[in-house]
């Protein structure tokens, strides 16, 4: 339940449309709600946290997904499925087929809610090398499933770092920026030395041997000597973009106050 289906709820109430036991009703179904014996989704999730509850599908079965996503869709939310495979988009399109398909990154988006105010800033996503896309696009995705204006910069890692400099501009004017990189894990220090806004470093498990699956590039990134750069687990694309569109709307709820 989001906090405009609540609103809409009380204003029934309020003007008699609905008997105060209707209401009620319905609270007691909002939290929770079991979608078949596995799994139980969490319907407050977007007042809480001002986004439905995200699907993550590695691990579950095509079946178990396209139920909990139905459930979410006929409450009028917004669906983000991340990390499915071609049996889970199958499966999804029979109770959405207007299903959006983010093939790269490897998440569903599915809008069914009003569309929501975009902070006025933007997030950026940087990826170092080509192989880091995957992980980019699913930061940008999530980032724009929240609301916000996502722009990228891809294939300019520190190997070739006049690629980077020469787009500085471009760089300083993001609100947040998302940092994706493998191998050593060079480029958010890089950033992060550029700019005065949050950095999210995200470590791919791109590299040879010595990479170890990208443990080199997360230890690199937690000693990064820049200010303000913050870590997030390894391929964790999705909790990047998740808080630079939270870094990103607290930014401009912040801006708001000051105005006033």
């Amino acid at each position: 339940m989001s906090e405009s289906a609540i609103e809409r709820l009380l204003d029934d109430l309020a003007k008699g449309r609905i008997s105060p036991q209707d209401a009620l009703a319905r609270l007691r179904r909002a939290p929770f709600e079991e979608a078949g014996k596995f799994s139980t989704v969490d319907h407050h999730r977007a007042v809480r946290c001002g986004f439905p509850e995200v699907v993550f599908g590695l691990g579950k079965r095509p079946e178990d997904v396209a139920r909990i996503a139905g459930e979410i869709l006929a409450r009028g939310q917004d669906l983000l499925a991340t990390r499915v495979t071609a049996e889970h988009v199958s499966a999804l399109r029979a109770v959405a087929p207007d299903l959006i398909h983010e093939e790269r990154a490897r998440c569903v988006r599915v809008v069914r809610s009003q569309k929501r105010e975009t902070p006025p800033g933007k997030i950026l996503v940087v990826a170092a090398g080509t192989s880091d896309c995957d992980v980019a696009e699913e930061a940008r995705v999530t980032a724009e499933a929240l609301g916000n204006t996502v722009e990228t910069l891809y294939d300019v890692g520190v190997a070739g770092i006049h690629r980077l400099l020469s787009r500085a501009e471009e760089v300083q004017r993001a609100n947040v920026l998302v940092v994706v990189a493998g191998m050593e894990g060079a480029l958010p220090s890089v950033v992060g030395g550029l700019v005065d806004r949050p950095v999210i470093a995200v470590p791919t498990s791109v590299g040879y041997g010595a990479s170890f699956g990208g443990l080199a590039a997360l230890l690199a990134m937690l000693n990064s000597c820049a200010s303000g750069v913050v870590v997030v687990n390894i391929d964790n694309g999705f909790g990047a973009g998740y808080a630079a569109a939270l870094m990103n709307r607290a930014h401009h709820s912040t801006r708001g106050h000051e105005k006033k």
